[in-house]
């Protein structure tokens, strides 16, 4: 805990340094965008992989939209970890919009699938409704929203391979007690209120066991119909 609290007060500073840089000199780093995000490196990795730390998620190659309405979901409070929310707020949006880009574009490998202590049964129950979801009780496959391959779609919605069990957990769990949000009509709220405690558990468990497809690009703006509107993804 006392090393992540450094390293985000370094990355602090770094940030503040770097926004609105000054002209280079020898004694200064280069100014490029890899140099100013290495704050953010400490918590998602070198190219936005992702660490060792099972909470802090892959950033690497999630569409440029869905990157940037979460930056600015930081940086005005709907989301809410004190360190992002610090580290975010004088941040201009247009500089938040660079950081986006910069990280969508980076394609390191995913990690590799780390073994499950998941029943077989709780995997089963997490593919069933990943793929087909379960329309007795309003809740649509995780396919038909993040593509059927997982990778998600530009320009807002995110990729869901590569992520660890405990993250993703965290996150429908947030999504269920309405501690994160998002643009109305607030598409994930809805689904993730239908869930129960179990049905994250086998979501999170077999999202975490599935290898790297062969594409890990987001499909294209358009490739496939939402099952409903959901503010996150514009017309």
């Amino acid at each position: 805990m006392f090393a992540r609290t450094i390293a985000l007060a370094v990355a602090i500073a770094n940030l503040a340094a770097f926004d609105g840089a000054v002209a280079q000199t020898a004694n200064q780093p280069p100014d490029t965008m890899a140099a100013r995000v290495e704050a953010c490196t400490p918590c998602h990795g070198n190219q936005g992989e992702g660490t060792s730390d099972v909470y802090f998620p892959r950033l690497a190659g999630k569409p440029a939209g869905y990157l940037y309405n979460q930056l600015l979901a930081f940086k005005n409070g709907r989301r809410k970890y004190p360190p992002m929310n610090y580290l975010l707020e004088f941040l201009p949006d247009p500089y938040l919009q660079q950081m986006a880009d910069y990280f969508a574009d980076q394609h390191p490998p995913l990690p590799p699938v780390a073994a499950s202590d998941a029943s077989k049964e709780v995997l089963q129950h997490g593919q069933s409704l990943v793929s087909r979801g379960d329309p007795q009780r309003q809740i649509p496959a995780c396919g038909s929203c993040h593509g059927p391959a997982l990778t998600g779609m530009e320009p807002g919605i995110p990729g869901l391979l590569g992520l660890r069990p405990n993250y993703i957990s965290a996150q429908l769990g947030a999504w269920r007690y309405g501690t994160r949000t998002a643009k109305a009509p607030d598409c994930m709220q809805q689904v993730a209120a239908r869930l129960t405690e179990e049905d994250v558990t086998a979501v999170a468990a077999w999202l975490a066991s599935r290898p790297a497809p062969v594409t890990v690009a987001p499909a294209p703006k358009g490739t496939y119909v939402l099952p409903f509107a959901c503010g996150s993804e514009p017309d």
